[in-house]
């Protein structure tokens, strides 16, 4: 008899999630299959997905504080980073599920031409360790040579050079500084010099106000040297000196001091400009060329890094060229004449630059460079490192700069095993997320221009702060304390000056008695004689009536026009006579009348 049978198979699955049990999914019968659960779906795929750590695409989550490792719920590592974001966003939109693996050794991706092995990402994409690798992954043709690349995520990122930003020397009187100081005496003489010069020729021009009053309907300014020395000072003010001397010399030594005033301001306010900007934009080096030419700045890169290599490649490149020159121009040929030149075509600045860096000693990761740029307040170290990881320290740290432009540019691109059947998928998926504008709000994420804004407007263009300035408010106000003492100083000479004249006005002359009558009355009555009153509760003491002579001459000789008598004097002058003679003329014809 034939033998028939029927196959029936059923399709759980089990699940070990919360509680373990299996769930049934379909039958296969009698050459049918019959769904049990309708909602069931297609298992996710799963990948392994390579990765290394590098700031800010792939890096461990710390804590801020104690900079230590944060664990999730099961004990494992947290990466965060933009390629994370990245890798998210694909994942959900072609549904996978992956897991991220750092290299068991090395770290991108280098070749060991001994053993023709790679190591790094690059390596656990070859030996099929990873499926595909997220990372900051460049494109160089050795490495497309064992593995494949999808289209660049990220666009031409290359190398930079980032220093300290150089601290500003604050100092109240800097604005004094962009003059030297035997500038600011040869002002000072010039000004003491003139002022001399304007009172010298006003004092001794005949047709200066003091010599020449009567050509003049007005009273004129009169330049003593007091007023010469304040004329020369007031002529820095915008409001001038004032009223200029009268005679022509004079004129034209104010008008050469005039001009001296201008030409002095006018530099002092354009170098002071140009000092205080120059002050906040200067920076040491402005290109690697000038940083490679100098010898005061030292610089430094990550020991082992692309950015390393990259120079040893640079000089290995300059040495080849150099030997292939050198043959060109030693060996004889028929045209040797057209490579004989006297300097050779090619500057040899990599061999410099790698002999200063390992001169500097190369440091061990991207965070020791960082640390030791920051130290260094005189801004005379640098470090040379790939650009997108230089612009996002910048957001974080304000006294950092980037200096001079970005060279060697390459783009970061996923890498994935050759033939991998994803690849086609990845790469549409990528191009879609280019079309819905997604990178460029990563880039906005990580590398936050606004904080880059901020430190600029709160260093650079801030403007001028009161430190570089204040000295003007201390003269400002050493000028008024000075002006508060000369006030002191006015009132007290004042109220001297006030007091010794007072004592003259309060001597009261009192007519003298008769010589009979005061000695007879002597003791009955008080005579009439010079005196001064009481003062201060003290007795009262007489002074006799003093002579005119004493008076008027005080011991000098009394010109002969002047006869004293004994109680009486008239003046005797030609003029004073007849006009005597005359007025006793007239009285006496009115008496006749």
């Amino acid at each position: 008899p034939r033998l028939t049978y029927t196959p029936t198979v059923d399709i759980s699955l089990y699940t070990s999630e919360h509680n373990a049990k299996n769930i049934d999914l379909a039958i296969w019968k009698n050459n049918e299959l019959r769904k049990i659960n309708k909602t069931i779906s297609p298992p996710k795929r799963f990948f392994r997905i390579g990765t290394v750590e590098s700031i800010p695409w792939n890096y461990l989550k710390r804590d801020p504080n104690t900079d230590e490792l944060v664990l999730d719920a099961n004990g494992n590592p947290i990466w965060e980073g933009f390629c994370i974001d990245f890798v998210k966003t694909v994942s959900q939109r072609l549904n996978f599920d992956y897991i991220l693996v750092p290299p068991t050794s090395g770290e991108f991706g280098r070749h060991d031409i001994v053993n023709d092995r790679w190591d790094g990402i690059v390596g656990d994409l070859v030996t099929g360790e990873t499926d595909f690798a997220v990372a900051a992954l460049k494109m160089y043709s050795e490495r497309e040579e064992v593995i494949d690349y999808i289209a660049p995520y990220f666009e031409q990122t290359g190398i930079s050079i980032v220093m300290r930003k150089p601290v500003r020397q604050t100092s109240l009187f800097k604005f004094m500084t962009v003059l030297r100081v035997e500038v600011w005496f040869s002002i000072i003489a010039a000004l003491i010099g003139s002022a001399f010069m304007i009172w010298f020729l006003d004092k001794y021009s005949p047709y200066s106000y003091r010599n020449n009053r009567a050509a003049y309907q007005y009273p004129c300014r009169e330049f003593t040297l007091r007023e010469s020395f304040w004329f020369a000072l007031t002529s820095f003010t915008p409001q001038g000196g004032g009223e200029a001397p009268k005679a022509v010399s004079g004129r034209v030594m104010v008008a050469a001091y005039w001009l001296f005033v201008v030409l002095m301001l006018a530099t002092f306010t354009a170098n002071l400009a140009a000092f205080l900007t120059v002050e906040r934009m200067q920076t040491p080096v402005q290109s690697l060329d000038q940083l490679a030419r100098q010898s005061r700045i030292n610089y430094t890169v990550v020991e082992g890094s692309s950015t390393h290599q990259y120079f040893i490649n640079m000089k290995f490149a300059e040495d080849t060229l150099y030997r292939m020159w050198k043959e060109l121009t030693l060996n004889v040929s028929e045209d040797f004449h057209k490579y004989r030149i006297w300097d050779y075509p090619i500057r040899e600045q990599y061999g410099t630059i790698l002999l200063a860096i390992n001169s500097s000693e190369p440091v061990k990761d991207a965070k020791e460079g960082f640390r030791k740029v920051n130290e260094y307040e005189n801004a005379d170290f640098a470090f040379i490192h790939d650009s997108s990881e230089i612009k996002y320290e910048l957001t974080r740290n304000c006294n950092l700069t980037e200096v001079g432009e970005v060279f060697a540019e390459q783009p970061y691109a996923i890498g994935i095993q050759q033939g991998s059947h994803f690849a086609d998928e990845l790469g549409y998926t990528l191009l879609e997320l280019q079309k819905d504008r997604f990178f460029e709000e990563l880039k906005s994420k990580y590398w936050n221009m606004s904080r880059i804004k901020a430190c600029s407007v709160n260093e650079e263009q801030e403007g001028i702060s009161l430190e570089s300035l204040g000295g003007v408010f201390i003269a400002t106000l050493f000028g008024l304390g000075l002006a508060m003492v000369t006030l002191v100083l006015e009132i007290i000479y004042y109220r001297h000056k006030y007091s010794t004249m007072r004592r003259f006005d309060e001597i009261t002359k009192v007519k003298p008695a008769s010589s009979t009558s005061s000695i007879k009355k002597k003791t009955k009555k008080r005579v009439g004689i010079w005196h001064t009153s009481k003062r201060d509760n003290l007795p009262e003491h007489t002074t006799p009536p003093p002579a005119f002579d004493a008076i008027k001459f005080r011991g000098k000789k009394v010109p002969p026009s002047i006869t004293l008598g004994g109680e009486e004097f008239k003046p005797r002058r030609v003029g004073l006579r007849q006009s005597s003679e005359s007025i006793e003329g007239v009285e006496t014809r009115k008496k006749g009348i």
